[in-house]
């Protein structure tokens, strides 16, 4: 099974109504007019890391990579779960998770650790406590909505390319969380840019149900001009993709790319020409 057949094969299974039809990144689950937030996210060596890739940055990059889910609902980082493989380096990976909690403020809550032959998996939970209700969802997008970015994008693609100047993009990036606390009041729906702008505008198309995103290359900001067509797959980003209303002034600095209009033939368009997942939109497993 690839990645989009065993989750629709989950969506089969008893799902809490917090789970919100695992139609979007994160749980939330509302109680006494408050709701929690969780999400869950995975690295596997080979995958989403080299074999030599130091552990430190590894363990930021899955806080960070976990984070910006949190981000993308407006939620304020309460605490992480860790599940971690015992190996080689592992005073490395605790010195980076170290790092990364506390650079974005967020507290270990506990975990597992096992030991295992093969590549290892590392996996994460991070809970947050959601600032704004209802709190953003992928699916909430409307016609009329302008589709905005929170920064450029390709520069991981261009740091794990050795890029020099790009190499913090990759291997420690920063989840966008106070931009997504302000935005969250704002925004008709919002998700992060992990798997590439393209694959996730078609993400949130669909998940909206009866609309089309319709992008323009000429406004989409990118980190090389020359490679934009590779830079909106490539993912690993972590920007914050979200429309709003055109009427509402953005209390943090963002990029408008493209139109949310009615879909009339499919859920994405880059200038004229129809785009769909089986043309590489970004980086999907299986």
């Amino acid at each position: 099974m690839n990645e989009a057949d065993f989750i629709a094969a989950l969506r089969q299974l008893p799902l809490h109504p917090g789970a919100r039809g695992l139609e979007d990144d994160c749980a939330v689950i509302e109680f006494g007019g408050e709701a929690l937030v969780l999400t869950h996210d995975a690295m596997a060596q080979g995958t989403h890391f080299r074999p030599d890739a130091d552990l430190a940055d590894v363990a930021w990059k899955l806080v960070a990579s976990n984070l910006s889910d949190l981000a993308a609902k407006g939620a304020e980082p309460i605490g992480v779960l860790l599940g971690y493989g015992l190996g080689a380096d592992d005073k490395r990976f605790i010195k980076g998770l170290h790092e990364a909690l506390n650079a974005f403020e967020v507290n270990l809550l506990g975990g597992d650790t096992v030991k295992a032959q093969g590549p290892r998996v590392f996996g994460l939970t991070a809970i947050g406590k959601a600032m704004h209700i209802p709190v953003p969802a992928r699916g909430r997008a409307s016609v009329g909505d302008a589709i905005y970015v929170t920064g450029p994008l390709g520069c991981a693609m261009l740091g794990f390319e050795g890029v020099p100047e790009h190499a913090k993009a990759f291997n420690r990036p920063h989840p966008r969380i106070a931009e997504g606390l302000s935005l969250a009041p704002h925004v008709s729906a919002m998700m992060d840019i992990s798997d590439g702008l393209l694959l996730d505008c078609w993400r949130m198309a669909s998940a909206s149900y009866g609309v089309a995103f319709e992008l323009k290359r000429s406004t989409i900001p990118v980190a090389d001009a020359t490679r934009l067509d590779e830079c909106i797959r490539w993912g690993d980003d972590y920007e914050l993709l979200f429309t709003a209303p055109t009427t509402v002034v953005l209390p943090v600095p963002a990029t408008q790319i493209g139109t949310v209009t009615a879909a009339d033939f499919a859920p994405l368009w880059l200038d004229d020409e129809i785009l769909t997942p089986q043309q590489g939109l970004g980086f999907q497993h299986g």
